[in-house]
């Protein structure tokens, strides 16, 4: 008996120890999650703010990928940069088939779910968005520093995931049949302004702004209930097509309607290749 009792606690420990590193990552990352998973072995920490922002404090073990230095190729329309490039970036930053990524940036979350959408692209479902910017959190609850981490590289295998990556020529034909959705601000989709030649929006396209989704003051993503209610007038039976200026809002409204269940991919050349070809049709 005594061996047994001795036995039972172990048992439950180990089982316990696995279970923790076999935890499977949230869409959206609570500070308390991060927090009890800091030290998991696969754990992958990406921070896509501004290399400056970066060397000044960041969170520990966490690898730099600023936004439009690694996440757009800003010679073409600010889309996807290519297949090789992605997979090099990937493997420096130590991400490999294992790892359970976290990644986060400023208050404004549509850059880290921009890495986010690019790793579901990319095949690498473990991926998760930290729910609040840097630094919003309590004193102390996460480690933070100014030393610089050298990962070491992996050779990421890139299983590219066309079902959720839309193009101009899908999105044209989606007009009319599929539900398409603008996620810039009201008056870049009302044709007040425009960052491309041209101003409006894709025909039938419906205006869900991607900051909407979360709170630019610091507080981070809204809750579940509140952003169901948000989309609640989209049916879930039909293919929702995400665009914005560049990607950057539509990647976090892919995020959140996925979580919801609604089958949403986006356009990759979103506004900025849309609005200065004027091949394509636009409303205003």
């Amino acid at each position: 008996m005594k061996k047994i009792g001795f036995l039972v606690p172990s048992l439950i420990f180990l089982v316990s120890t696995l279970l923790q590193a076999d935890a499977k990552i949230p869409d959206i990352v609570t500070v308390g999650w991060l927090k009890k998973h800091y030290n998991d072995k696969d754990l992958v920490i990406i921070d896509v703010r501004k290399e400056e922002a970066f060397k000044k404090l960041h969170l520990k073990r966490a690898v730099n990928l600023p936004t439009f230095k690694y996440l757009f190729d800003i010679k073409n329309n600010y889309k996807l940069p290519s297949l090789n490039v992605l997979k090099k970036v990937f493997s420096h930053a130590g991400i490999h088939d294992n790892s359970k990524v976290v990644v986060y940036g400023n208050n404004e979350l549509i850059w880290a779910a921009r890495f986010y959408w690019i790793s579901k692209v990319l095949g690498h479902k473990d991926v998760g968005l930290l729910a609040v910017g840097f630094g919003n959190w309590k004193k102390n609850e996460l480690p933070v520093t100014t030393k610089i981490y050298h990962p070491k590289r992996s050779d990421f295998i890139p299983k590219v995931d066309n079902s959720i990556l839309e193009t101009k020529l899908s999105t044209f034909v989606a007009i009319g049949r599929d539900i398409i959705i603008d996620g810039r601000p009201p008056e870049y989709y009302k044709g007040l302004k425009s960052l491309a030649k041209r101003k409006g929006h894709i025909p039938t396209a419906l205006n869900y702004p991607g900051s909407r989704n979360y709170d630019i003051n610091g507080s981070g993503m809204k809750n579940m209930k509140e952003l169901a209610k948000m989309y609640k007038n989209l049916p879930k039976n039909r293919k929702i097509i995400l665009y914005c200026q560049d990607g950057a809002d539509a990647a976090l409204n892919f995020l959140v309607l996925r979580k919801l269940g609604y089958d949403a991919s986006v356009y990759d050349g979103s506004w900025l290749e849309w609005g200065n070809d004027f091949n394509l049709p636009v409303e205003r």
